[in-house]
């Protein structure tokens, strides 16, 4: 192997007598190191992509999300809660209730989520630092905070006491229903807050207190449809979900913001596995300049193949010289485009200089496992070539 390994370092870094090949190993190399720059910094560009988008989702969605498993509501005991407040992991909880319900506002109607909060719902979530207009709803009042999106579609501003918001819910029971007071329980509300997240979660949602969610649902004082926890920074997401699973005895869903947003998440690591084969498939075209430089450098060395082979060289050692030139060549090129892609990142990150819209820099993220992932794609797909042209070294050629 050192004596391949030698041999292979000198045709590396030494001109050939033909200028063909010097042109077509130039060419193979910088194909190596754009493909790899190129493969770098893309993976890097939809890494941002992917932590812009669920930074959306991320500043509504609790670190752990808990809901019944059978039905719309579940009962917390003060004893459950009492372990809850104390259980390691968990920083805070918030007790909240939720139910797509009816909406009027001024002729204009719209069904979508009423989601009833507690005072721990801040702590858990920070819904009230996107708030643009208003202030966040207090404990048991009327008040509610709206999204943007409900707030353009019904024409809905705030402290409008001329045209009342009223939230309809349909009341349970049985039997034939004679009036409207029978069929629906309503409330007249005051929104006080317009919050703006992204266009799917600023249509989707309009808070108000816990008590008052409760009231419109006719649900108990210790009814609700579920629990938002925020872990602490140190926790264990595992051990916290098999503590709740403990503790309300499995019969209870526990989700983490993975779960939550399964759909999403999915989405975009189709995306990701996509561009990624994409760009290697790039990789792989450019690639075959390697094989025809390597082939050709086989056939330039024949001679000194031939002499090195009667001075008692096995074939399988001549074979390993174009087989560790080509795999040498793929490491440079490799790490060469690979400095160059970390470059182009770190000098988006610190200066901007590629925008979406005047405020909005292109996300670029820096990742060790992008580094990984590109380094050992070239490697490999370099080896596999240089596997291919070194085939062809064989005692045949060379008699």
């Amino acid at each position: 192997m050192n004596f391949s390994l030698y041999i292979a370092k000198r045709y590396l870094f030494s001109k050939s007598k033909n200028n063909a090949i010097n042109i077509i190993t130039g060419i193979a190399s910088v194909g190596i190191i754009v493909g790899a720059m190129a493969l770098f910094v893309v993976l890097s560009v939809f890494s941002g992509l992917r932590v812009f988008s669920l930074s959306f989702s991320n500043d509504f969605d609790p670190d752990l999300k808990v809901n019944p498993i059978s039905g719309k509501s579940f009962v917390i005991s003060p004893e459950r809660e009492s372990h809850l407040k104390n259980m390691e992991g968990v920083a805070s909880y918030s007790k909240v209730v939720e139910e797509r319900v009816l909406f009027f506002f001024d002729g204009k109607e719209q069904v979508t989520y009423l989601k009833g909060v507690d005072a721990n719902f801040t702590k858990t979530n920070v819904v009230d630092q996107n708030l643009i207009n208003g202030k966040w709803l207090e404990p048991n009042t009327i008040q509610v905070v709206i999204g943007y999106g409900i707030s353009e579609k019904l024409s809905l501003g705030l402290f409008d006491f001329n045209n009342p918001f009223e939230v309809y819910v349909p009341r349970k029971g049985k039997g034939v229903i004679e009036s409207e007071a029978e069929a629906f329980n309503k409330a007249k509300l005051i929104p006080i807050g317009i919050y703006a997240i992204s266009e799917d979660l600023d249509s989707k949602y309009v808070f108000c207190d816990l008590n008052l969610a409760r009231y419109l649902l006719e649900l108990k004082p210790n009814q609700i449809s579920g629990l938002e926890i925020k872990l602490k920074p140190e926790a264990s997401e595992a051990n916290v979900i098999e503590k709740l699973n403990i503790l309300f005895q499995n019969k209870v869903d526990i989700k983490n913001r993975t779960q939550q947003n399964a759909t999403l998440y999915k989405m975009l690591n189709t995306e990701n596995i996509a561009v990624y084969l994409i760009f290697t498939l790039v990789i792989i075209i450019a690639l075959f300049n390697l094989i025809g430089a390597l082939i050709m450098m086989v056939l330039d060395k024949k001679s000194n193949l031939k002499t090195l082979y009667n001075l008692g060289s096995e074939i399988k050692d001549l074979k390993k010289i174009f087989l560790l030139q080509g795999s040498l060549l793929s490491v440079f090129g490799g790490i060469i485009g690979l400095l160059l892609g970390i470059i182009v990142v770190v000098i988006q990150q610190q200066f901007s200089l590629v925008m979406i819209t005047e405020t909005l820099a292109y996300p670029v993220v820096f990742s060790f496992q992008n580094v990984v992932i590109v380094f050992f794609t070239i490697i490999s797909l370099g080896f596999i070539s240089s596997w291919i042209a070194s085939s062809r070294v064989s005692k045949k050629l060379l008699d």
